[in-house]
């Protein structure tokens, strides 16, 4: 969520042009809470508090990576099961104990929560949300598109 108007830079200078903001947007169905490096963000009780708001109305809510850290923060999750990039699992799971944190998996849904690993997880996982938003069907066209290999677990 852009916190203000303009231009976002993403890693490796990676420029975003968005639509709205954190307070402008319209109604979402589905949130996803994107992985990268959140140091500043875990900090900033506007963007915590508009996560958790946004959940709430949410239908599905879905991290990829290291997004869970945020979810957690925000208290969208707080015992449930989940996962996160490899790299991360041991700190997640140190700073938010009550949390079932799983290792060697793609993806973990728990009701309407998705958490994925790392980058080529967060792709099964949102082929899994195509498949379950739209249809199977149309999730194997999506990865044939892409050329990725893919199948629902």
């Amino acid at each position: 969520m852009n916190q203000s108007d303009g231009i976002v830079k993403a890693r490796s200078n990676y420029k975003l042009v968005p639509d709205y903001q954190i307070n402008n947007h319209p109604e979402i169905d589905l949130l996803i809470i994107v992985g990268g490096d959140h140091t500043n963000e875990l900090n900033k009780k506007q963007v915590t508090d508009r996560i958790l708001e946004q959940s709430i109305k949410a239908k599905i809510v879905a991290s990829v990576c290291t997004g869970v850290f945020l979810l957690a923060k925000a208290g969208v999750i707080y015992d449930h099961e989940v996962t996160t990039h490899w790299e991360d699992i041991n700190d997640l799971q140190m700073k938010y104990p009550k949390l079932t944190v799983k290792r060697d998996v793609r993806w973990v849904e728990q009701g309407n929560i998705i958490t994925s690993g790392g980058i080529s997880a967060g792709i099964d996982m949102s082929l899994h949300l195509v498949s379950r938003m739209s249809s199977p069907e149309h999730a194997i066209a999506t990865a044939k598109q892409m050329e990725f290999s893919w199948s629902s677990l």
